[in-house]
């Protein structure tokens, strides 16, 4: 996200999935943190995956890495997790239906950070566990789909709307634009995802024609 230069300490962005997978490949969409104070503290991701290890093939995630390596430590999750892993939990997300993700400091949790998954349909917000990374700032968010599908697999799409982040201060303040980025081939991605805009968000789409070259920058306009 591209935005003022501003000390955060809480980033929240709004997830459809659109057009949800037809296979069985892992996806993964999720807003993206790095923690800062002091040290490089490394970062981590929270978001909704089509994951076919889990009850109905869905399930939420709040996990990282620290910067010397190996997964960040976390408290132990209140939802139920059917492979039993520690950073990615049973949730039954809807398809065409507005998610918000959210991070922010665990209350009464020194050094812990909370994520979390709001259900904007019925407003049931739902903590998925607190990770313990230290930091007192969090630092360049970006959000993204991480697909393990073939290429020309069946199209997906997910739209991000609602980005906003909030300062120690509690200015509330939202992105001028997204840069845009995609995996080379070479390195295992895709020549057919595009990035676009729609009537309320920003739409990512796998085997698509690409509409929007790397590198360029989505201009937000007012968007939910």
């Amino acid at each position: 996200m591209l935005g003022p230069s501003a000390s955060l300490v809480e980033v929240s962005a709004v997830l459809e999935v659109l057009v949800p997978p037809a296979v069985d490949s892992l996806y993964f969409w999720a807003l993206q943190v790095s923690f800062a104070g002091g040290a490089d503290r490394g970062g981590a991701h929270v978001g909704l995956q089509w994951n076919a290890r889990h009850r109905g093939g869905r399930a939420v995630n709040w996990g990282g890495y620290a910067p010397g390596g190996g997964l960040l430590r976390g408290t132990e999750s209140t939802l139920a997790s059917t492979p039993d892993d520690p950073n990615t939990r049973d949730y039954p997300w809807e398809p065409r239906r507005p998610y918000r993700l959210r991070v922010s400091p665990s209350a009464g949790l020194a050094g812990h950070w909370q994520g979390e998954v709001t259900d904007l349909a019925t407003g049931d917000a739902t903590v998925i566990r607190h990770l313990e990374a230290g930091g007192d700032r969090l630092v360049a968010p970006v959000v993204w789909s991480e697909v393990f599908a073939r290429c020309d697999d069946p199209s997906v799409s997910v739209r991000w709307s609602g980005l906003e982040g909030r300062t120690a201060a509690g200015e509330v303040v939202t992105p001028r634009g997204l840069a845009v980025n995609y995996q080379a081939r070479a390195a295992g991605g895709c020549d057919n995802t595009t990035v676009g805009l729609d009537e309320l968000g920003v739409v990512q789409t796998t085997n698509a024609g690409r509409s929007m070259a790397g590198g360029g920058i989505v201009a937000l306009r007012s968007l939910r």
